[in-house]
């Protein structure tokens, strides 16, 4: 009798390449200081808006070009990256643990708490996020710590009302009734059966809410509103790229590309990971 052979696991291409990217990007934010080649700051106007290092006119050391100060761009994206990252862990992990806990508890229990968490997101929802976000950083004064806070408060809705409705589901499962049968209690089989099925979606959505913060503080950077230091954002950089496009194209297209990649690379790694352990996709 032929021995059962079991089929290999498909290799998800998309996982790997949005991890890769991911896992470069933050290491080379967190070793900034080390693997930058110029510092970010610093300014020489004998050397500005030199091109990238394929194109006549470059000079050694400075790969991706200068910008209208003399300052590497190469550097100021490692750099800028940091700001990035702290802000799209912070405010990501802080959204989701806040919508999260509240989604599941409207969700499972129903009743009052879902009506009062439900109307509370509803009315959350009613203002626009960018314009909402501008007006707490506005509120706030400028910083990384506003800026954190300014996205968690406003985008633990999303958590919130997905997890509602997995756990609305999962609520109706049979697993649930047997639970409740072998004697748990509601808190219990909340955290012991209900959350660990909804786990591959909370993983989703917070990885597609790490890119939305990415962007979110790109675009309060752009404006003015990010961190009050010099120190160099994606957001700034494009800002200053936008005001010299025709002179130097290249201040303006590479942060873009990172920007592009990260965001795109949260966005695939979440889903990527929701394939992987959602036992109703795989």
């Amino acid at each position: 009798m032929a021995e059962a052979r079991i089929a290999p696991r498909r290799v998800d291409t998309r996982l790997w390449l949005a991890g890769g990217w991911l896992l470069i990007a933050m290491l080379a934010a967190l070793f900034a200081p080390l693997i930058a080649p110029q510092d970010p700051l610093a300014q020489d106007l004998l050397y500005e808006r030199l091109p990238p290092f394929w194109m006549q006119g470059a000079e050694p050391g400075f790969w991706l070009g200068t910008d209208s100060l003399g300052r590497d761009l190469l550097s100021r994206i490692i750099y800028g990256g940091r700001v990035a990252f702290v802000v799209a862990f912070a405010a990501a992990f802080a959204a989701c643990f806040v919508g999260s806990a509240l989604g599941l508890i409207a969700g499972y229990f129903g009743g009052w708490a879902d009506r009062i968490i439900s109307r509370i997101v509803d009315i959350w929802m009613a203002f626009p996020p960018v314009l909402f976000a501008i007006l707490l950083v506005a509120v706030f004064g400028t910083g990384l710590g506003s800026v954190i806070i300014a996205i968690a408060v406003i985008d633990w809705t999303r958590f919130c009302r997905v997890i509602r409705a997995e756990a609305m589901s999962q609520a109706r499962m049979d697993y649930v009734e047997n639970a409740r049968i072998a004697g748990f209690g509601r808190i219990a089989i909340m955290l012991r059966e209900v959350l660990p099925n909804v786990l591959p979606t909370i993983v989703a959505l917070l990885s597609l809410e790490m890119g939305i913060a990415v962007i979110v503080e790109a675009i309060l950077s752009f404006v003015n509103l990010s961190i009050s230091t010099d120190d160099p954002t994606w957001g700034g950089i494009i800002a200053e790229g936008r005001l010299s496009i025709h002179q130097a194209w290249w201040v303006l297209v590479f942060p873009l590309i990172a920007l592009f990649l990260t965001v795109l690379s949260f966005s695939q790694f979440g889903e990527g990971l929701k394939g992987r352990f959602d036992p109703v996709l795989r």
